[in-house]
């Protein structure tokens, strides 16, 4: 059974982020969405509330899990079984620091290989940042994140003329 983990902060999950994850399932038999608890970054959303929107997004791919873990992505994998490591390129600015990082888990992991997918085009200028940015100035987010996680950024930010 060929195992994936898609590690990343999904702060929140993005459309793009969802796309990643509906590709890497036709892929492999079982996809671990794993969310870094990072002490040192400050997520607007709980590692469980980030389980539980990869949860409701991907209800409709029973081969997904999604988790939350602490330290060295190479002992997620480990501890999950994953062979292969899912990063998302949007642009090629992103190619330089996810090379780097394959390069990293590879001489930690060396049974780890690392898989890069393209993001959809249409998906290409989101990141979790640019979301929630929309979401503190009101605009509109359907285009960029799936309904749950959009519920939750209105529930920290109403949208105009519900505040």
């Amino acid at each position: 059974m060929a195992i994936a983990l898609y590690p990343g902060s999904f702060d929140p999950i993005t459309l793009g982020h969802l796309d990643i994850i509906e590709r890497a399932s036709r892929l492999f038999d079982r996809v671990v969405v794993a969310i870094l608890k990072n002490p040192t970054k400050n997520p607007l959303f709980s590692p469980e509330q980030r389980v539980r929107q990869i949860q409701q997004a991907t209800a409709h791919l029973p081969a997904v899990r999604a988790i939350a873990f602490t330290g060295l992505t190479v002992n997620c994998a480990r501890e999950c079984g994953a062979t292969v490591l899912i990063r998302g390129l949007r642009v090629m600015s992103d190619f330089e620091f996810e090379l780097q990082m394959a390069h990293t888990n590879q001489s930690l992991a060396p049974e780890l290989e690392t898989i890069f997918l393209a993001t959809n085009h249409e998906y290409s200028f989101l990141s979790s940042s640019l979301v929630k940015e929309v979401a503190k100035y009101g605009g509109p987010l359907e285009p960029m994140a799936p309904k749950n996680a959009i519920a939750d950024l209105h529930a920290l930010f109403p949208p105009k003329g519900e505040a």
